[in-house]
């Protein structure tokens, strides 16, 4: 297979995945090394496909022509984590990243694409697993995520639930 021919194949595998590919079960799926689909990614963008990569792999931007996003400024425990997420996605939201400001590092943002429940668990596993400290904890709590949905109502909706539970700030 020539490397245009390989290119279309990832693209057809991304596009009908709704999970993350990871680039290192693309390689094997096609033979050649991580590096070789890292670079056949970068071309497959600059043909204006819009791919992202996330901690699990790579995946289609979703469609953001008919959804609305709102930034959510929000402060909790780590123990608040899941439930603060948990209640996102409940209420019809998907949690595109999670943002702190670091005083002398600046905006870090990290992508999430956490959309049910079952992203929730699979996030805090992964976080558990590999010891690792939320972003938040360089800010004193204090992050926002981007949160997607269908309508201004559903994200009308989040910010009343997280107001509920004393995660928002800002408000």
């Amino acid at each position: 297979m020539n490397p245009e021919e390989r290119r279309r194949e990832i693209l057809k595998k991304i596009q009908s995945n709704r999970e993350p590919l990871s680039g290192t079960g693309l390689a094997a799926v096609f033979d050649v090394s991580r590096q070789v689909i890292v670079q056949d990614i970068a071309l497959l963008r600059a043909e204006n496909h819009e791919i992202i990569s996330t901690n699990r792999g790579y995946l289609l931007q979703p469609s953001h022509t008919q959804k609305i996003s709102r930034v959510f400024h929000v402060r909790h425990s780590n123990k608040q984590i899941a439930d603060e997420l948990n209640t996102i996605v409940d209420c019809g939201g998907r949690v595109l990243d999670v943002t702190v400001v670091h005083e002398v590092y600046g905006k870090i943002t990290a992508d999430l694409e956490i959309s049910s429940r079952k992203d929730v668990h699979e996030f805090i596993r992964r976080m558990e697993a590999n010891q690792t400290r939320p972003l938040k904890e360089l800010t004193n709590g204090i992050h926002s995520h981007t949160v997607v949905a269908d309508s201004d109502e559903i994200l009308d909706y989040v910010r009343t639930k997280l107001s509920e539970k004393g995660y928002l700030i800002g408000d």
